[in-house]
């Protein structure tokens, strides 16, 4: 049975923790992150339930060891209509906005 679960925090770094921490932790798939305003970003990986929830508990706890948890959740047997809505869960695209150019260092 797949399941979702989602690690919101409040900065890229925590989020990176606490995406490092699931993969580790447990079965489960990285499936991407979501950006949002005021600083907050999602990580959310699938698998199977257990995996998740174990992978979700791990995460909150490595994040708030960096930076804040703002909010965990885990969605056993998703429904097959959210995947359509919600790009990020069917293609891996986030809603962060791609920067043209280059960025150079001041020198």
């Amino acid at each position: 049975m797949e399941a979702l679960g989602m690690v919101e925090c409040m900065g890229l770094v925590a989020m990176i923790e606490a995406a490092d921490a699931m993969v580790k932790a447990a079965n489960v798939h990285l499936v991407g992150y979501e950006k949002i305003d005021a600083g907050l970003v999602t990580a959310i990986v699938r698998g199977e339930v257990a995996a998740v929830k174990s992978a979700v508990d791990a995460g909150a706890a490595a994040a708030s060891r960096v930076g804040t948890v703002v909010a965990t959740h885990v969605i056993p047997r998703l429904h097959g209509d959210v995947d359509q809505g919600i790009p990020v869960l069917n293609t891996g695209e986030t809603t962060r906005k791609k920067i043209s150019g280059s960025v150079r260092a001041k020198e």
